[in-house]
């Protein structure tokens, strides 16, 4: 067996199909977010915008967060030390737990490295404490939750996305007496539309489920602390597992579920990638928990990015652009090819100085493929101006290539 062959035959099919990744070195500056500096594949440096970051509020650089996290580390030092169980939960962890907990009123939280690892982790683990479950999950829900529900084990029905009438149909097709769970999202991040959660909670009481919401797209960006979509629709106390992350409009790393005692507690003692992974290290939990109780306390701040959001839709929508807008604060711009994403993502970069990676397969459909922006409360008028202007004069580039592949 060639085994360098086959991986040059697979790495080559991405290059065929416009969808081989390609990471761009840049050194974030502290207090210059969103600008930032690339070095150039010749080594030169360029000075740039980020325009695709997760960072959503720009709490990467508080004051507040660095100054717990500079705190920590003098304290206690750089690594955790260990799992959860052995040597590795600190004072910073118990009260990163406690701030989240108390942000989604619930009465516990369990930490994870990510939240790909907390949704992974959480929803592979329940078929073990509820023998038969049968986990209902939207058909775009996050790959996180697709392999969680995949690894699990047990049963599983895909229902269309937000569609409510598609579950209700599943879940009446079901033994009444089987273990149900539906999960779903508050925030879905490649398009930027909601879940229904109050019509998914009225099926879960109806039905006997528990219900599974991923809001990491939504925490720190909704409801009046910051808690997600639940708070601000005032329906966190019928969901029953609410999972976030801390790597994004929270500004650290690190994931989490919030639930009942009970359930964190089963969680904990029964869930592989819980109990035999290395704990965030105290200097990463001290500046979440100092990131999540600053926002629970500056609304204006989720407010401005709401704002931001909205100019440039509006700027877009005047361009003839085709974004989707369904009033959140992700806006992504369809290319629908993922050659021309590309092109138009290098060209922003090396022209403008305009950083906006490119999504393609297997992120969102053929067809589909996009540049997603994510402006933040320090996307100023200047920001923005020249983000329009460059989107302007490439678009039309773009709109010929189409035009000859249709032809």
């Amino acid at each position: 067996m060639d085994y360098s062959a086959k991986l040059d035959l697979a790495i080559g099919r991405l290059h065929q199909e416009g969808r081989y990744r390609t990471f761009i070195d840049i050194e974030r500056r502290n207090g210059h977010f969103p600008h930032a500096i690339w070095t150039r594949p010749d080594g030169a440096e360029q000075d740039i915008t980020v325009w695709c970051g997760n960072d959503y509020l720009g709490m990467g650089q508080n004051p507040v967060v660095l100054k717990a996290m500079h705190e920590a580390v003098e304290a206690a030092g750089a690594g955790s030390g260990g799992t959860r169980n052995i040597s590795g939960t600190t004072v910073y962890h118990k009260r990163l737990e406690a701030e989240l907990a108390d942000l989604h009123g619930k009465e516990a939280a369990l930490l994870f490295t990510s939240a790909y690892i907390a949704n992974d982790a959480t929803l592979s683990t329940l078929p073990k404490l509820f023998p038969g479950l049968i986990i209902y999950s939207d058909a775009l829900n996050h790959a996180s939750m697709i392999e969680g529900v995949r690894r699990n084990g047990g049963a599983k029905r895909i229902f269309r996305h937000n569609d409510v009438a598609h579950l209700r149909e599943l879940l009446a097709a079901d033994d009444p007496a089987a273990p149900k769970l539906i999960a779903f999202e508050s925030v879905y991040s490649m398009d930027g539309d909601f879940g229904p959660i109050e019509a998914i909670c009225d099926l879960a009481d109806e039905f006997g489920a528990l219900t599974y919401i991923d809001e990491v797209h939504a925490v720190g960006m909704y409801g009046p602390r910051g808690a997600g979509i639940a708070e601000r629709d005032r329906l966190m106390h019928r969901l029953d597992i609410i999972n976030g992350t801390l790597a994004k409009a929270f500004g650290v790393m690190g994931g989490y579920i919030t639930a009942s005692a009970k359930m964190c507690d089963a969680i904990r003692s029964y869930a592989p990638g819980f109990i035999f992974t290395t704990s965030l290290p105290p200097a990463v939990a001290a500046g979440a928990a100092a990131s999540v109780a600053w926002l629970k306390r500056h609304p204006e701040l989720r407010n401005r990015q709401q704002e931001q959001a909205a100019i440039l839709k509006t700027r877009f929508k005047a361009l003839g652009l085709p974004i989707i807008d369904h009033g959140s604060h992700i806006v992504p711009v369809i290319v629908g090819d993922p050659v021309h994403t590309k092109q138009l993502s290098d060209l922003l970069l090396d022209r403008y100085g305009i950083y906006v990676q490119p999504i393609n397969f297997p992120t969102v459909p053929r067809g589909t493929e996009r540049l997603r922006f994510t402006p933040s409360p320090v996307h100023g008028p200047k920001e923005i101006d020249a983000l329009v202007r460059a989107m302007d004069e490439l678009w039309s580039q773009c709109a010929l290539n189409r035009a000859e592949l249709a032809g």
